[in-house]
């Protein structure tokens, strides 16, 4: 596992692959499934890896945490970087701050609150995380306004900052008014698009942004590697080409659930079997199980046979 300081050239180096977590129908870790995944993920050259939301960091106990992380970093690769999540509560955080401070982890990513919070508030909880941790965080900005972008540059100047991964959605992302007032008071550098695939062009190209977070390239890894390429070269056109091949997977995600489709996608794809969600999530029904499979079979081949030859 890499466990240098987090750069902005480490997130600009590969799509970050936001992956679900792999489980034995009694809930225990699957350690070859992970394995299998995490392998699928570099070998088609993902070097960073997010454990958050796709994995269910949500509902994970503070009693299994150790167990998690400690598992994730023994199968990551040496220039693989592995990061996990915290919270989103206060009280969870700070107590998976304590366990991450014995651990190599260069960073962790603070997973979003919805109630009850103030700005001020979460801007004391990053100051007291990343003093509790010893390193600065990601933090996760999933809702319109979540952070005020003058305390947002204000613990970048406190060194308090790795990333923001933005992930507000929008009918039409290339008009995102809380984003464009981020990046008055925010270098680019900073902040992560982080919804995958379908913005990924828009927020590179129109935003600034250089680097974008990705479930599906879990089935497909050389693709979305492939289009983070063609963005960085500035081939916008061929990019949407490969772009267009997510989305059918990202419309059953959209139209279902983002977190539940891609966990059983995966196993459907054939990548490695991921078994059952932790509660208070459950995998998709059978009906919609019919509607997911042939997508993420048909984005694994074209990713083994297209992208790959």
């Amino acid at each position: 596992m890499k466990t240098s300081p987090v750069t902005a050239q480490d997130l600009q180096r590969s799509v970050i692959a936001v992956p679900p977590l792999a489980r034995h129908d009694d809930l225990s870790l699957n350690e070859a499934a992970n394995k299998a995944l995490l392998g699928h993920l570099e070998a088609g050259g993902v070097r960073n890896v997010m454990y958050g939301g796709n994995a269910n960091f949500y509902n994970v106990g503070v009693s299994e945490y150790g167990r998690i992380v400690d598992m994730l970093a023994g199968l990551a690769g040496a220039d693989t970087w592995i990061l996990p999540s915290v919270g989103p509560d206060y009280g969870k955080m700070m107590d998976q701050a304590a366990i991450l401070r014995s651990r190599a982890f260069p960073t962790a990513m603070l997973l979003p609150m919805s109630f009850p919070y103030t700005d001020a508030g979460l801007a004391d909880g990053v100051r007291r995380f990343t003093d509790a941790l010893g390193k600065p965080a990601v933090v996760y900005i999933k809702s319109a306004d979540y952070l005020a972008p003058a305390t947002a540059a204000r613990l970048i100047e406190e060194g308090r900052i790795v990333a923001f991964k933005y992930a507000v959605v929008r009918d039409n992302p290339s008009k995102d008014a809380y984003l464009s007032s981020l990046l008055q008071s925010v270098d680019s550098r900073w902040i992560v698009s982080g919804i995958g695939e379908r913005p990924a062009i828009i927020h590179y190209r129109d935003f600034g942004l250089k680097s974008f977070t990705s479930g599906s390239v879990c089935v497909a890894p050389r693709g979305s590697m492939r289009l983070l390429q063609l963005l960085r070269e500035g081939r916008y056109d061929e990019a949407e080409t490969v772009r267009e091949q997510y989305m059918g997977l990202e419309d059953c995600r959209d139209g279902i659930s983002p977190i539940r489709v891609l966990h059983d996608a995966v196993t459907l794809s054939g990548v490695a079997d991921m078994g059952p969600m932790l509660p208070l999530l459950t995998g998709i029904s059978s009906a919609e199980r019919e509607r997911v499979a042939p997508v993420a079979r048909a984005l694994a081949a074209w990713d083994r046979e297209t992208v790959a030859a």
